[in-house]
């Protein structure tokens, strides 16, 4: 799906609010990692994606 040898685009969706933990409602990021998104390593924006943003968006639903 993702090609690692291309950067990670934004998981963004354009959902662009805050919960009351301070995650985003469309991509479940937290602010800190919305504003940090640009410099942060590529392993890191993959392991979000990969792993915690789903993770996320499972607990939102359950």
């Amino acid at each position: 799906m993702n090609d690692p040898s291309r950067p990670l685009s934004s998981p963004c969706i354009g959902v662009c609010m805050l919960d009351a933990d301070g995650l985003c409602m469309g991509c479940h990021r937290s602010i800190g990692e919305i504003s940090r998104w640009a410099a942060m390593a590529e392993e890191e924006r993959r392991r979000l994606v990969d792993e915690e943003l789903p993770r996320r968006g499972r607990q939102r639903t359950a």
